[in-house]
């Protein structure tokens, strides 16, 4: 199983040498990936944007998007952004796609909520893959849109998927899943992993990718670090849910706990798991590649 680290994109107070010591010490380390995702209505970094700039202090690791909205973006526009940083990092890029859950961001960026669908990404995943097959996409222009993406055909596409329904029209345009545990809980991963390989089997597709996500924080103080951090994302929901997430959500413990925690997960079948750190502080990025180096 290959473990990947989470940019700390939605930390307050981040600058150009955070981001850049992250990939770099990420990159050194024994990780397989780098991972972050997007929002509208906060204080992260553009999504892609952060890709060019993960892909410049970057040589080694996998880059991985963990998620882009779809609906936020054209998707001619979302492809040719994509298929640049393909090429910028040769090849290295993964993206993971979904729907969103915050209507908010939709509104902000101009895009109708209706949209907020899983069909309308099937749709809009078509799109960008006949850009990157060089197709024609505007009636009577033989142009294309370029740059070619450097891996054939456009990069692995894993869904953020959740429920049987989604995850059943995911084996239709994507490669597998990069997907979410609350707890991290490996009987309920397990159960996700479960649906995608019958999804995947049942359309005839080949043994999909299964990927899982969980937020971290280490050591004693690590239950009111990470209470601070999703107190602090989860701005969207009911004041009540946010605080129920944040005093049971994500692994609290030792490097040495966390990778016993990780062995169980792999035990699921987990082909990669991404690490999601609760604060910018780099000396986690190190503690944690001492112990599963």
């Amino acid at each position: 199983m290959k473990i990947g680290m989470t940019l700390p994109v939605m930390e307050p107070k981040l600058d150009r040498q955070v981001l850049r010591n992250w990939c770099e010490a990420i990159d050194r380390g024994p990780y397989a990936s780098l991972a972050f995702g997007e929002r509208i209505i906060f204080d992260n970094p553009d999504a892609a944007v952060m890709l060019g700039a993960a892909a410049a202090w970057t040589e080694r690791v996998e880059i991985v998007t963990t998620i882009f909205v779809a609906q936020l973006h054209n998707p001619v526009m979302l492809a040719k952004q994509i298929s640049t940083a393909d090429m910028l990092c040769d090849g290295r890029l993964t993206v993971g796609l979904g729907i969103g859950g915050r209507e908010e961001d939709y509104k902000a960026a101009g895009a109708d909520f209706k949209t907020h669908k899983n069909a309308d990404l099937l749709h809009r995943v078509e799109t960008m893959r006949r850009v990157w097959a060089g197709e024609s996409i505007v009636d009577g222009v033989d142009r294309l849109v370029g740059p070619p993406p450097a891996q054939i055909g456009g990069p692995k596409l894993l869904a953020g998927a959740m429920g049987p329904k989604a995850v059943a029209l995911a084996s239709r345009w994507s490669d597998g899943l990069c997907g979410m545990s609350f707890g991290p809980d490996p009987q309920e991963i397990a159960a996700t992993f479960d649906l995608a390989n019958k999804a995947w089997a049942e359309a005839g597709r080949p043994k999909p990718h299964l990927g899982t996500s969980f937020w971290f924080a280490l050591d004693d103080g690590g239950r009111a670090q990470l209470e601070t951090h999703l107190k602090r994302y989860f701005t969207w929901v009911d004041p009540a849910a946010r605080d129920a997430i944040a005093a049971s959500a994500g692994f609290v413990g030792s490097p040495q706990e966390l990778k016993d925690v990780l062995r169980r997960i792999e035990d699921t079948g987990a082909d990669e798991v991404q690490l999601i750190p609760t604060d910018s502080g780099l000396d986690q990025v190190h503690r944690i590649a001492d112990v599963i180096g």
